[in-house]
């Protein structure tokens, strides 16, 4: 199924400005071993979803793919309103296809590294996708990242870039996620189907944007806690172009949430 539009919507915005300075070029290697964030925009009301769920799990056991489902709310007038979708998982599916200016909006859809998108069943064109940004921009991830969560605070810390980011400035994103959720569908195209969702993001908080330095930020946890069903939290740090979401640059290992 497919959905088209014309009109891009703006994500998010900034809570904070982090400044920066730029820094000489140099080879880019594997933020924190990560190859790949891999970000599937499905819904319960798509018939043709069920493998893509299947296949971003397998994607998620990969240690160097962060892989993340987001629940799209518009096909809901089919008959079943998703449990998991909100209108800014949405607003972010719309938001990559403005910035692509490809107008190409569909489930199930990967999107690859903020940059390309496939169909989220095909495994081939995925990992194909993976390889080309890999050898087109001498590996995927540009700085390395980590995160750690005490009981009151969240901490992210982020090393040089290893290219330039100028002209364009990077956002730093937390990312909390369920890890795993299991939904019987009464209605719809999947009427009677139990189907388990991976990744499912629950939030996605904003810390700042970021240019290029050796950055420390932290969060108060109770300002941040991604909801009471996500268990995990982890980072990514993606361009912003002209208030789209564009490449994702870096991202941190997963972190169990303190008290899941």
């Amino acid at each position: 199924m497919a959905v088209v539009s014309g009109k891009g919507t703006v994500f998010l915005t900034a809570m904070a400005v982090f400044a920066g300075l730029a820094l000489a070029k140099a080879e880019p290697a594997l933020a924190d071993g990560k190859r790949a964030v891999l970000e599937l925009f499905t819904s319960q009301g798509c018939s043709s979803c069920p493998p893509a769920d299947a296949l971003i799990e397998e994607f998620a056991k990969e240690d160097d793919i962060l892989a993340l489902s987001y629940a799209v709310d518009y096909w809901d007038y089919l008959g079943w309103k998703d449990t998991l979708a909100s209108s800014e998982n949405t607003k972010r599916q719309y938001s990559y296809a403005s910035r692509r200016g490809d107008r190409s909006v569909y489930t199930p859809q990967v999107v690859i590294n903020g940059r390309e998108h496939e169909v989220g069943s095909d495994r081939r064109a995925i990992t194909k996708s993976i390889k080309r940004q890999e050898r087109k921009f001498g590996g995927a991830m540009d700085v390395d990242v980590s995160l750690s969560i005490a009981k009151d605070k969240i901490t992210v810390s982020l090393d040089p870039a290893k290219q330039d980011l100028k002209p364009g400035k990077a956002r730093v994103w937390l990312v909390f996620y369920e890890s795993a959720k299991t939904v019987a569908i009464g209605r719809g195209e999947n009427r009677g189907r139990t189907i388990t969702y991976t990744n499912v993001v629950r939030d996605l908080v904003p810390l700042g944007t970021w240019n290029g330095e050796t950055t420390t930020l932290t969060v108060d946890r109770s300002k941040a806690h991604g909801g009471g069903d996500a268990d995990h939290c982890a980072v990514i740090v993606q361009r912003d172009e002209g208030g789209f979401p564009g490449a994702i640059i870096g991202a941190s290992n997963a972190v169990l949430m303190a008290g899941s």
